[in-house]
């Protein structure tokens, strides 16, 4: 298959399915990674065309990761574009927060976009093209309140995102990061109520902004943009 390969983790819902549909609109093939099926087939029909696939995945582990990436690149080619989007936060007080959803956060927000992005880097180096885009959050810019572990977790991915720009500057690999404040998406169901979540962001806007600053042309990175609420 000569088509681009684009792969998008957290594809179930909000930004994720909102990019998949960039991506999808552009030519490309979409491989829709998440934990939920049901999720990822809700958006796999909201996509222009057939042309996607759907993988069942836990990005916090490696093993797992490296299944999914290696059945992708045997059956689809390699990855021109990678997201790195999947992410998970639990808010409270630092001291109310539990080990379950310290690990959980650590483990999906750092662990999974390090290992997502293992699988695609010797790739990528070997044809000195491709694109990494890590979506961080607003949460990897500042500390906020009742966000501890999830700002730990955001900075962590900061940290691996401005290494990474680092290591590839000789290289042509496009690394991107985004940070945006809230969106209006099921990430705050069972935190935020209808009021508190009206003023939020809209997520296919902020996909539409990520994607076409993302978009690699001649001369120029975009290293990062800051998306914040007004």
């Amino acid at each position: 298959m000569n088509k681009k390969v684009a792969v998008i983790t957290g594809a179930g819902s909000g930004l994720g399915a909102s990019l998949a549909k960039k991506y999808a609109e552009d030519g490309y093939h979409v491989c829709l990674l998440g934990r939920t099926a049901e999720k990822l087939k809700r958006t796999a029909q909201g996509l222009p065309n057939e042309d996607h696939s759907i993988f069942s995945v836990d990005v916090s582990s490696k093993q797992e990761v490296s299944r999914v990436l290696t059945s992708i690149k045997e059956n689809l080619g390699t990855v021109d574009v990678l997201v790195n989007n999947a992410g998970v936060g639990v808010f409270d007080l630092a001291e109310n927060l539990s080990e379950e959803a310290v690990h959980q956060m650590i483990d999906i927000n750092i662990k999974g976009t390090i290992f997502c992005t293992q699988e695609v880097l010797a790739d990528m180096k070997t044809r000195n093209s491709g694109s990494i885009l890590n979506i961080v959050s607003t949460a990897g810019l500042e500390g906020k309140s009742t966000e501890s572990v999830y700002c730990a977790s955001k900075f962590g991915m900061r940290g691996f995102h401005e290494s990474l720009l680092v290591e590839l500057e000789e290289t042509d690999i496009h690394v991107f990061g985004a940070y945006m404040g809230g969106m209006k998406t099921e990430f705050w169901d069972g935190i935020f109520d209808e009021s508190q979540t009206a003023g939020l962001m809209d997520p296919g806007d902020i996909a539409d902004i990520i994607y076409h600053n993302a978009k690699v042309r001649k001369n120029l990175n975009v290293e990062q943009v800051v998306i914040k609420n007004h």
